[in-house]
């Protein structure tokens, strides 16, 4: 087993004949209890460093796969770390969005469980807790838990060390799910060179291959 998460099913990519929308960020429902603060803020700083247009225009190349129900909530299956990091900074900000299925169900609760068996929900908080129950979940991308594993997944796929899987749903949980298993010395989301030197080297060993985007 690569992580305690549940099987799934690939996440369609947008180049597959979907059309875009814009959608307001603060209507989306998260799929998942926590992010990796450290990408947060680093997506924070590029924002800061774009003019509103160009922003724009970056945010059309990266849209977000939804899944619409019945009643017209939408839930989001990917870009939970560059959305936070725009909420945080303009509460009125758009993004461009594909739906890749529509939930025939009205109700939330039961357009979750759909969610649920397409592997598309992390129902585990920062500190690695669950399997939660699925109406749990924060309702705004600013309620989310920060983990610190997740965090450090992203900082060594950021170094090359594991290699981007954007179709598999919370690649890198299943990395930061790895890595909470593993011994690593006291870190944080804010302060992760204590962890790094070990981490860099679990991520390379025969240990970790089994898992999607092993470089070795």
């Amino acid at each position: 087993m690569s992580s305690h998460l549940p099987s799934y099913k690939r996440i369609p990519s947008a180049d597959e004949g979907f059309e875009l929308f814009e959608v307001s960020v603060a209507q989306l429902h998260p799929t998942q209890w926590c992010v990796g603060l450290a990408e947060v803020m680093s997506r924070q700083l590029d924002f800061r460093g774009q003019s509103p247009k160009e922003n724009k225009k970056y945010l059309k190349g990266k849209p977000v796969p939804l899944v619409r129900n019945r009643s017209g909530s939408l839930w989001m299956i990917d870009r939970h770390h560059r959305l936070r990091a725009l909420l945080d900074l303009d509460q009125d900000a758009t993004t461009y969005g594909y739906v890749i299925e529509n939930c025939p169900a009205e109700d939330d609760l039961d357009s979750l469980h759909l969610l649920a068996d397409r592997g598309w929900l992390y129902l585990y908080n920062g500190r690695g807790h669950g399997p939660l129950l699925p109406q749990g979940l924060p309702k705004s991308l600013l309620k989310l838990e920060d983990d610190p594993y997740r965090s450090l997944a992203w900082k060594l796929k950021r170094e090359g060390l594991i290699r981007p899987e954007p179709l598999i749903p919370y690649h890198e949980f299943r990395w930061g799910t790895w890595l909470r298993s593993r011994a690593l010395p006291p870190f944080s989301s804010q302060c992760l060179e204590p962890a790094l030197p070990a981490a860099r080297s679990l991520v390379r060993s025969i240990a970790a291959s089994h898992l999607a985007g092993w470089i070795g």
